[in-house]
């Protein structure tokens, strides 16, 4: 299966991108990161992320934790919709604390830390590896079945037992 026939629920997606629950229904509610496969409609329906979904969750967490403000998260993460999210896992994403740049050749990169002001950057692709490692372990769902799709965890007995039994 490919990664865009899998949806995640919002418990695994939180748990892959490090964010509480109560952080992903707000930014969801507010729109800074909904979800693209299935939308909430009302009480009791399951959110579903896609993986890309989930790379840009973590991309926020990691921005919240060096100080960015939500309102430069907010234009970043407009800025990454209107591209489509192409090219991600090749993207760097600096910031000053005050903007969030998009760096894609170490040209750019080099050119913005000879400002000499203080720059993070996050290298989404390391992101996006991360997310993938995590979200192999976890639980998805065929977005064209709703079938449950068990991740390898070798910790996960049950896990183990329902892979034994298909």
């Amino acid at each position: 299966m490919t990664s865009e026939q899998i949806g995640y629920r919002g418990p695994t997606a939180c748990a892959a991108a490090g964010i509480t629950y109560r952080q992903l229904d707000y930014w969801a509610r507010t729109g800074l990161v909904e979800p693209s496969v299935r939308p909430a409609h009302g009480s009791g329906t399951q959110r579903l992320y896609s993986f890309r979904d989930v790379v840009v969750l973590k991309i926020v967490k990691r921005f919240l934790d060096t100080g960015v403000s939500l309102q430069n998260i907010r234009t970043a993460v407009q800025h990454l919709r209107e591209r489509g999210f192409r090219d991600l896992e090749r993207m760097t994403l600096m910031s000053d604390g005050a903007t969030v740049y998009e760096c894609t050749s170490p040209d750019e990169v080099h050119a913005l830390l000879q400002g000499g002001q203080g720059i993070f950057g996050i290298a989404v692709g390391v992101v996006w590896r991360d997310v993938e490692s995590a979200l192999s372990q976890l639980h998805g769902e065929r977005i064209d079945t709703g079938e449950t799709l068990v991740g390898h965890n070798p910790a996960d007995e049950l896990a183990r037992r329902r892979n034994r039994a298909v």
